[in-house]
């Protein structure tokens, strides 16, 4: 986490009643971090999902209900606080449209969502010597928004 990310942190933590979280993650969304960002402030967006083969190889715990994640620019700067209310492990076949949706990209159909996906999906696992195939596991997260910066 970023010195910004640890001050913004803070001091939303700052005065509260309730015990402080021991551990936060702060992370960009990988697409275009900054429009997908806007989508959760807006409340459009309140799910994501990345590929299972991604924690596996860079060694990251999954996520977990409860986890509080602060959610940075494209410049490494936070924007907001979510907290993890859901995660499930699907293979991208068998994602319901319902979540698909839930993510609020595009025109929010399933088709836009599949596709979107299987292009990023597939570079991304490319660049780790992996293949793309529509049963890959996904760790599939609903999220709440509980602060956005500045307001």
């Amino acid at each position: 986490m970023n010195v910004k990310a640890e001050l913004y942190w803070n001091e939303f933590w700052q005065g509260k009643d309730e015990g402080k979280p021991k551990s936060v993650s702060a992370w960009q969304f990988g697409a275009d971090p900054d429009h997908l960002a806007q989508l959760v402030i807006e409340g459009k967006k309140t799910a994501t999902c990345s590929g299972y083969v991604f924690y596996e190889e860079e060694n990251e715990p999954l996520p977990s209900v409860g986890d509080y994640s602060i959610i940075l620019s494209s410049e490494d700067v936070p924007l907001a606080i979510i907290q993890t209310v859901k995660v499930e492990i699907l293979p991208m076949n068998e994602v319901s449209e319902e979540f698909a949706m839930a993510e609020g990209e595009g025109d929010g159909t399933y088709t836009y969502w599949w596709d979107a996906h299987e292009k990023w999906f597939k570079e991304a696992l490319d660049k780790i010597g992996h293949t793309f195939k529509e049963d890959m596991l996904l760790v599939c997260e609903r999220f709440e928004l509980i602060h956005v910066k500045g307001m």
